[in-house]
C-alpha cells in the first residue's frame, strides 16, 4: 500500500481507513461502500467547481456533459489501472472465485471509496488536491468546443445513419437495496444480433456502459 500512497500523493495517518476503501461489500459489513457513496459526491462536487472556473463561458448542458466524461465509470477504471489497484483489493472468497480483481466496476468504486477517505481524514482542500491530480489528464484532454455526446446518443445516431433497428434496453436484474442497489441491464441490436449487459449502481450508468461497449464492438 507504500506504492498506492505514493502514487496519489497522501499518505494515511489511519491505514485501516485505506483498507476498508479497498474492502469490497463481499467481505462482510466492514466494507466500502459507505466511502464510496461520499467519495462519488466529493468528486463530482471537485470536478464541477473546476469545470465552472475552466469554463466560464459555457453553459449548464454543456458542463454536465464535460463533467460525466470526466467522472465516468471509464475513467475511474483507467485510474484505478494507474494505480494498479487489482492487486490490492479485498474480496470476499465469492468474488476472488469468480475474478472480482478484474473487474471494472469493482476497481472504479475503489477509487472513489479512497477519495472518500481521503475526505473524511484531510477534509476538502487535500481530497481536491488528489483529484485534480489524478484527473489532470481528462480534464485537460476537454476541448470547449466539443459536444462531448454521451454514448447512448452516439450510438443512437451511427444507427440512425444508417437506417437500422434503434437499441433496446432492458432492466434484467436489481440487487440490494436504496443506495446499495445495483442494476443490471442487456441491450439488445436486434439488426446485429449483439448483445451486452453491464452493473452498474444506476440504470442510467449501465445503459451507457452498454453503449460504449456496442460502439467499441461496431
Amino acid at each position: 500500500m507504500d506504492k498506492l500512497q505514493k502514487k496519489i500523493n497522501y499518505q494515511f495517518k489511519d491505514i485501516n481507513l485505506l483498507k476498508q476503501a479497498l474492502t469490497h461489500r463481499s467481505v462482510g459489513k466492514n466494507n466500502n461502500e459507505r466511502l464510496e457513496f461520499l467519495g462519488d459526491s466529493i468528486l463530482g462536487v471537485v470536478v464541477a467547481r473546476e469545470l465552472y472556473q475552466r469554463f466560464s463561458g459555457i453553459g449548464e448542458g454543456k458542463l454536465s456533459r464535460f463533467k460525466s466524461y470526466v467522472v465516468r465509470g471509464q475513467t475511474l477504471g483507467l485510474i484505478a489501472a494507474e494505480l494498479k489497484l487489482s492487486n490490492l483489493l479485498i474480496l470476499g472468497s465469492g468474488e476472488l472465485k469468480s475474478g472480482g480483481h478484474n473487474r471494472k466496476s469493482i476497481q472504479a468504486d475503489a477509487v472513489e471509496a479512497i477519495l472518500g477517505a481521503i475526505f473524511l481524514e484531510a477534509g476538502y482542500k487535500t481530497v481536491s488536491e488528489v483529484i485534480l491530480d489524478l484527473f489532470k489528464v481528462y480534464l485537460d484532454d476537454i476541448n470547449p468546443n466539443d459536444t462531448l455526446k454521451d454514448f447512448k446518443t452516439k450510438l443512437q445516431e451511427r444507427l440512425q445513419k444508417f437506417r437500422q433497428t434503434l437499441p433496446q434496453y432492458t432492466l434484467v436484474k436489481t440487487t440490494g437495496k436504496d443506495h446499495n442497489a445495483l442494476f443490471t441491464v442487456r441491450c439488445l441490436l436486434q439488426d446485429q444480433k449483439i448483445q451486452v449487459e453491464q452493473e452498474a449502481k444506476s440504470i442510467k450508468r449501465a445503459e451507457q456502459m452498454c453503449a460504449e461497449i456496442l460502439l467499441e464492438k461496431l
